[in-house]
């Protein structure tokens, strides 16, 4: 029982660790440097040829013409949200005290914005002029403001996605023969 682990692993079958090969190791040439050559270029790296030099300007031209890019593309990014915030601020001019919005208002004028049905509070008055198209609903800060028809339409100059409802004739609407066999009214449906 006095055999090693590694004996007993041997006489079981298993085969020893192969040893790693010994590489030689480069030995110094015999010819010291010459005294008129200039340093390193008798060693080391050689020249870069034609063709590769003139790859390498080739990537540093095409590096170059990237960052210029990447530049360029920052800068209108920065331009435009600039421009975004001026507007923004200047529709908060045109809302400052300009909403119609009654505290008292009991209608839910309910409508389609950023894909999804919203409402706003209105009072009977209010939802005829708004259905007319005398008023407008333009969303600003997380709110829907209530507003009159030339704050909308100066708000819809400046920033567009900020109306959220402004009835000009131009919605579309179903005609009045709707065939849809799948939306149709059954005839012996009692309200």
């Amino acid at each position: 029982m006095s055999d090693s682990l590694k004996d007993q692993l041997l006489g079981l079958g298993f085969k020893p660790a192969p040893k790693p090969e010994r590489r030689p190791t480069p030995k110094p040439s015999p010819h010291p440097a010459r005294s008129g050559s200039k340093a390193g270029h008798g060693r080391g790296k050689p020249r870069p040829s034609a063709e590769e030099m003139d790859l390498a300007k080739a990537f540093a031209l095409r590096s170059a013409q990237e960052k210029r890019e990447r530049e360029q593309a920052e800068r209108e990014k920065q331009e435009k949200a600039l421009a975004k915030k001026q507007a923004k601020e200047a529709v908060a001019r045109l809302l400052e005290g300009k909403a119609l919005n009654s505290e008292s208002a009991e209608i839910a004028r309910h409508f389609m914005y950023g894909g999804k049905i919203k409402r706003v509070y209105v009072t009977p008055e209010q939802l005829t002029a708004l259905n007319a198209g005398e008023l407008g609903v333009v969303q600003f800060n997380g709110r829907y403001c209530l507003v009159p028809k030339d704050v909308t339409l100066a708000v819809r100059d400046l920033l567009p996605a900020l109306v959220a409802l402004y009835c000009d004739g131009s919605e579309e609407s179903l005609p009045d023969d709707y065939a849809d066999p799948k939306y149709q009214v059954p005839d012996d449906l009692i309200w």
